[in-house]
């Protein structure tokens, strides 16, 4: 199964070069098994994908599930439009069912309760009375509040997770007109964290949350991938990508991390509450936009349960849901992910998260993984809880 690894990585390789090349979106974010050789790109995504598909054919296991990804992602960037429920499955390896309107209103309590408890009220100003209260933190302030943070919480993390793999940290500032406002990658122990001016307010809970979300949760989480596969021959492709099933983890964790690592801080887990809340109503609108809702009703809905989101950030929601292949399929691990990291957090069992975060620092689990792991956990992506 080795060998059909690293072939399934060799085409990787070769379709990310291919890509980029063209000037399109990257393949690979994160390489856990970096290589000086060089890389020949292949020759367009109709011969990637027969590849891909040839491969799958002898695979079993994560290797599965991986190539199953890569297919259905190579599929949507030559024009497929499956149904959300069978492209997120493909691709992020759960479900697509979203949430009750019941356990909607129950998130939405508990991060008004918790914005209430620190002074922030509920309506159009709550992420501006939000930031006030988390404390102004100016741009170019950012990258040494986010080093300091990261230094602050490392053996924390480091404890629960149970790693001791090295990373450096480089911190870059970016001005681009993109929906994302931080971005991590690198390869084995290097580590790129960049940040987006154009699409960031900086307070000073919000550098301990990135601290803790790219660094100590994307950035450590890679590189601990990384050093257990130098140490062994790990089964996985050694190649991380968004649109594949490793991603709930990824996104889940770091989103939760705060209440694991600093569960008596009230700042970070009010952040945290309404983060779920907002990931949770995205997540919807994902889902009735893929259903065929009108965009009149679906902007509605955001403004009634998003008060505090202008109609330019209600747009791009429905924009990168709806267009953009990867983010159609990428997107879904933030609500999907969160839930069931916040859950497990809320579990109140110590040992059961030791075991979990563990587990996720030494490999890129999938959503199935998750489950055996916590078999009375909540489905991943909705549905009977």
């Amino acid at each position: 199964m080795i060998g059909l690894r690293d072939e399934a990585e060799a085409v990787l390789r070769g379709w990310h070069a291919y890509e980029v090349a063209r000037g399109a979106a990257e393949i690979i974010d994160f390489d856990c098994a970096p290589s000086a050789a060089v890389v020949e790109p292949v020759d367009d995504r109709i011969a990637v994908r027969r590849r891909l598909v040839e491969l799958r054919g002898r695979a079993s296991g994560w290797l599965a599930s991986r190539l199953d990804a890569d297919i259905a992602f190579a599929g949507a960037l030559l024009g497929e439009r499956p149904p959300l429920r069978e492209y997120v499955r493909a691709t992020q390896g759960c479900d697509a069912l979203g949430w009750t309107d019941e356990y909607l209103a129950h998130r939405r309590d508990l991060a008004r309760d918790a914005l209430d408890a620190v002074g922030v009220s509920w309506g159009p100003g709550s992420a501006r009375e939000l930031r006030n209260v988390e404390g102004r933190l100016p741009n170019e302030d950012a990258p040494d509040a986010i080093r300091a943070a990261a230094d602050e919480f490392e053996q924390t993390v480091r404890g629960l997770a149970g790693t001791t793999a090295p990373f450096s940290l480089a911190i870059e500032s970016a001005d681009v007109d993109a929906y994302w406002a931080y971005w991590l990658d690198g390869a084995g122990s290097r580590v790129r964290l960049r940040l987006n001016l154009r699409n960031i307010t900086f307070s000073e809970v919000a550098a301990r949350q990135f601290a803790l979300h790219e660094v100590l949760g994307h950035g450590l989480q890679s590189a601990s991938w990384s050093a257990h596969a130098a140490a062994e021959d790990v089964p996985w492709a050694r190649l991380m990508s968004v649109h594949a099933p490793h991603q709930v983890l990824l996104e889940g964790l770091a989103q939760a991390l705060p209440l694991f690592a600093a569960p008596d801080d009230p700042m970070l887990r009010t952040r945290v509450r309404f983060d779920h809340y907002n990931q949770l109503v995205r997540g919807r609108l994902h889902l009735a936009l893929n259903a065929g809702a009108p965009v009149e009703d679906l902007v509605d809905q955001a403004r009634r349960d998003l008060p505090w989101a202008p109609d330019d950030a209600i747009a791009d929601v429905l924009t990168d849901r709806g267009v953009d292949p990867r983010l159609r399929s990428y997107l879904w691990a933030y609500p999907a992910g969160v839930d069931w990291f916040v859950s497990l957090a809320e579990a109140g069992d110590p040992e059961l998260s030791r075991t979990v975060l563990r587990a996720a620092y030494r490999d890129p689990l999938t959503p199935s993984d998750l489950a055996a792991l916590w078999p009375e956990g909540p489905a991943i992506g909705g549905g009977d809880r």
